[in-house]
């Protein structure tokens, strides 16, 4: 997928540019500067972080990544927090922006960020993380490039207290009413005396409570078409058998494929392929190799992500699914938040990524 969060140690990702916060002087900084100069080589990269001199904030330049599993190292400066009155935002968002501009004039085809300014600078972590969001997805609305926003672990990591609260009471909810809805069985019919054998049909059948219970789910059970039409009931009510249709009849009445489901939508609703495919956070290959296979099946992230980048109500992302042969049930931590954003109009993918992200769920496209 174009943008995707990971959680690991950013000297360790292999991508072409990696991108540290780095110290405005001629010297080894705090926390992912620190990390980067360790795993890189200290000396080598400081002789060439000489030759740089000083950054300011916002600034970037670049290095060879030395032992780092990259190509290049991009240095850009955040700002220290100071209240959020002097720019701080802004000038994060220059370091995003410039540090990506630079790594398309590179040519590389993958970066990886930190969340810059959100350690030792103080930058409120929340405000650090849509500013980076915010920033590399319009970046990849205008480019081919695969971007991971790298978090060391889960303190570093914050989404709107109010959002994560939210989801977290509708999961519960959901949870207790799935529990609700669950018939439950008595203990009895789990234990050998629940079961006994018919001599006279040889088979095992359930016995005692469990017997009547059995009994009372068959006659409550409405019986099937071809049973009542054996015992007359059909021809009697003067309604004519269906005719039989053969295999190939069936193939040729056959619904839609998934592919030509999807295509109708996004003709019907005037879009361009690159407007869904990035808002759907899938490649343009993948997205190509949709177009190209009538008989494509999507994976579960996939088909959600395009539902989402179509903005589909509820009703049409169960159509959209069905096509695919997969459905949302209530007993998926995943599911239920996807139906959250969804009834709740979010359609901003990288939003709702941030959210599975840090509800440990997997994330949306491909």
């Amino acid at each position: 997928m174009p943008l995707e969060i990971i959680r690991n140690d950013i000297t360790k990702v292999r991508a072409d540019a990696i991108i540290n916060t780095a110290n405005p002087n001629v010297a080894v900084g705090d926390g992912v500067d620190s990390a980067v100069y360790a795993a890189a080589g200290r000396d080598l990269l400081l002789a060439e972080r000489a030759k740089i001199g000083p950054l300011r904030p916002g600034e970037c330049a670049v290095t060879p990544a030395f032992a780092l599993p990259a190509k290049y190292i991009i240095h850009t400066v955040g700002p220290a927090w100071e209240g959020g009155d002097k720019g701080e935002a802004e000038t994060v968002a220059k370091c995003y922006r410039n540090s990506l501009e630079k790594a398309k004039e590179l040519k590389c085809e993958s970066a990886a960020f930190p969340l810059i300014s959100a350690g030792t600078y103080g930058f409120p972590k929340d405000v650090a993380l849509k500013t980076a969001v915010s920033e590399i997805s319009g970046f990849l609305f205008g480019c081919d490039m695969t971007v991971y926003l790298v978090v060391y672990d889960k303190k570093s990591f914050e989404v709107s207290g109010k959002a994560f609260s939210d989801i977290k009471s509708y999961i519960d909810e959901s949870e207790v009413k799935v529990r609700q809805h669950r018939r439950p069985e008595p203990e009895s019919f789990l234990s050998p005396q629940s079961i006994s054998f018919d001599g006279r049909s040889g088979n095992y059948e359930p016995a005692g409570a469990a017997r009547s219970f059995y009994r009372e789910e068959e006659l409550a059970r409405p019986e099937p078409a071809k049973r009542r039409e054996r015992r007359g009931i059909l021809p009697s009510l003067g309604i004519p058998r269906r005719p039989e249709k053969d295999l190939e009849d069936i193939i040729k009445e056959k619904d839609e494929t998934f592919q030509q489901y999807l295509f109708r939508i996004i003709d019907r609703k005037g879009l361009t392929d690159p407007e869904v495919y990035k808002k759907a956070n899938i490649d343009r290959k993948h997205f190509s190799k949709i177009r190209g296979n009538v008989n494509y099946n999507p994976s579960r992230k996939t088909a959600l992500a395009l539902a989402v980048a179509l903005e589909l109500n509820m009703d049409e992302t169960r159509d959209l699914l069905l096509k695919a042969g997969l459905a949302l049930t209530r007993s998926s931590t995943f599911d239920l938040i996807i139906e959250y954003c969804i009834e709740h109009k979010v359609y901003d993918i990288y939003e709702i990524n941030c959210i599975l992200f840090k509800f440990d769920q997997p994330m949306l496209g491909s």
